[in-house]
């Protein structure tokens, strides 16, 4: 199964690969993961989880039919009969819409429930003079679900973003083992041919047989650190295959042949559009951990202002024409039935130290939205510090690699002529490969600053 995912992947690569077709370029991998990892497609599923959040909402003001019949019958006798039904309609500001039919009967009938006997009709409307006129729970939902749509818009950002931030760092990390790994086996294929000289030249005389161990032993810590070079790539594959999938939700594995992209030194800015921003000024209006936090104090701001209305007095007005339904329209307005209803609690402690409490978290939500402001704003400034620092370090590395290959090289030469040793071969061998690690080390940290400045930013 693992040997067709791997023909598969390359099946892909190849396709789209123009220098080296073994070659995964991080554009390429970065696509994989933003169309296909299973925790991208979950952040995707922010947005429509909003919308069904919001299609709830709307439920609040849909129509509503309502039937409430009873009936009671005994030794053929009707004691009663009640049918109540209405049609409800519920609008913005708390307003409420109805008509209805009553057709009651019976013999022990509530004197209050009879009717004509063609049943009554009723057509009115309801206001709220207090709680819930300006604003209702109704209405604070729908609100706070266009909201949400906002926020989890900017939600998914975050996720995905998190997601891309995760997926560098394993493509970073792939990339440097494989470099060190090259790195070691050139060494210590090196060392094998200066183990294999240097035996030839003792045989004929030429040099002293203690430079046989001293060779050896640079053949061992090369193959030694070969080796652990090795199992590092291989776990590194391993964490790079987490981030690779296809469609279904397959997973795929990162075969031995494929390679990272070897000038990604060149392009990671341009992919990661963070060259533009360094020498940009960059608005945090728009960014995503900004959105949401505002969005959570405009709903919270709903919900204070849905407190505040609780302290009003609940006054609930009625009115409804009456008529029976053969001559609804000659009937005299003084037909109706009027309604109200009245609910004041005298100390509001309850509604009282909720408003509190709301216009609480609404400033505590303020004073993170500033401190987040001020936070990003600094990280971004240090970032592209770092960023500047470590292009800089790369500058002063490769000279120091240049220079050290120069010194190893001319030691060499030297060695031939016999005006060296093999211990100081080793010595200048050891400097350049210090150099050649710290050089892969910050070249490293300059990919790792740049995705950072990528997470910081939120998808610029």
């Amino acid at each position: 199964m693992k040997s067709i995912l791997i023909l598969v992947l390359f099946s892909f690569l190849q396709s789209f690969a123009q220098e080296n077709p073994n070659e995964l370029s991080y554009n390429e991998y970065l696509g994989y993961v933003k169309k296909f990892h299973p925790l991208v497609k979950t952040a995707n599923l922010e947005l429509p989880k909003a919308q069904a959040n919001l299609m709830m909402a709307r439920g609040g003001f849909d129509p509503k039919i309502e039937v409430d019949f009873a009936k009671k019958e005994f030794k053929n006798t009707e004691y009663y009969s009640v049918l109540n039904s209405s049609f409800k309609i519920p609008t913005w500001y708390g307003i409420e819409i109805q008509a209805g039919f009553d057709n009651n009967g019976g013999i022990y009938l509530n004197p209050q429930d009879k009717v004509p006997n063609q049943g009554l009709t009723s057509f009115g409307i309801t206001i709220p003079l207090g709680q819930g006129l300006l604003i209702n729970q109704r209405m604070a939902d729908l609100r706070k679900a266009k909201i949400q749509i906002q926020m989890s818009e900017s939600e998914r950002k975050l996720q995905a973003i998190l997601v891309l931030y995760d997926a560098s760092l394993a493509y970073f990390n792939w990339k440097k083992s494989f470099t060190e790994m090259k790195l070691y086996d050139n060494y210590a294929k090196n060392a094998q041919i200066r183990f294999k000289g240097i035996k030839s030249l003792i045989e004929q005389g030429d040099k002293p047989g203690i430079d046989s161990i001293e060779a050896g032993i640079i053949l061992k810590n090369r193959l030694l650190s070969l080796e652990d070079a090795t199992m590092k790539l291989l776990k590194a594959k391993l964490e790079l295959s987490n981030f690779l999938w296809l469609e279904n939700n397959i997973p795929l594995e990162v075969s031995e042949t494929l390679i990272p992209e070897e000038n990604l030194q060149l392009t990671i800015q341009e992919t990661l559009r963070t060259n533009n921003l360094l020498d940009a000024n960059f608005s945090l209006n728009n960014h995503p951990k900004i959105t949401v936090l505002q969005s959570k104090i405009d709903i919270l701001t709903l919900d204070q202002k849905l407190k505040a209305n609780l302290l009003l007095p609940k006054i609930d007005v009625g009115y409804a024409y009456l008529a029976e339904p053969t001559d609804f329209e000659n009937y005299p307005f003084e037909n109706y039935k009027v309604s109200l209803n009245f609910y004041f609690p005298l100390f509001l402690r309850k509604e009282r130290g909720n408003l509190k409490f709301a216009k609480l978290k609404v400033q505590e939500t303020k004073f993170t939205l500033a401190l987040e402001k001020l936070q990003l704003s600094n990280k971004i400034e240090a970032q592209k510090i770092e960023i500047q620092s470590l292009a800089k370090q790369q500058s002063l590395v490769n000279g120091l690699v240049k220079d050290n290959l120069t010194m190893l090289n001319a030691e060499e030469r030297l060695f031939s002529l016999g005006e060296s040793s093999v211990f100081l071969i080793n010595a200048r061998e050891n400097n350049l490969v210090v150099s050649q690690l710290s050089q892969l080390y910050i070249e490293n940290r300059f990919y790792e600053s740049n995705v950072l400045l990528f997470r910081i930013m939120g998808n610029p």
